[in-house]
């Protein structure tokens, strides 16, 4: 298991959907395409547009499957955090 931070690249509020983009790119799609889980660590990031956690996990669903949220944690996530991961999955399990 794979653990990838947050706060150094997106601060204590994640709004940036190319860095988003980027990390689903380069660090979780190579993890989760080796079969392995990931652990997505949020301490301190208090909260984040949905078009940034659009941008960080819609694809990975679209690829994968709802399947693929068995092998992604998420981790240190604020009340905030955890609405707005929310609406992103019930919105991609919906069109899926």
């Amino acid at each position: 298991m794979i653990t990838i931070k947050f706060f150094s690249r997106v601060g204590s509020f994640a709004e940036n959907k190319d860095i988003a983009k980027e990390m689903r790119i380069n660090e979780i799609t190579p993890i989760l395409s080796k079969n392995q889980e990931v652990i997505l660590d949020f301490e301190d990031v208090e909260s984040a547009t949905q078009s940034f956690m659009h941008a960080l996990i819609s694809d990975l669903i679209r690829k994968y499957g709802s399947e693929v949220l068995d092998r992604i944690s998420f981790k240190n996530c604020s009340d905030t955090l955890k609405r707005i991961i929310k609406i992103v999955v019930d919105y991609m399990q919906e069109h899926d």
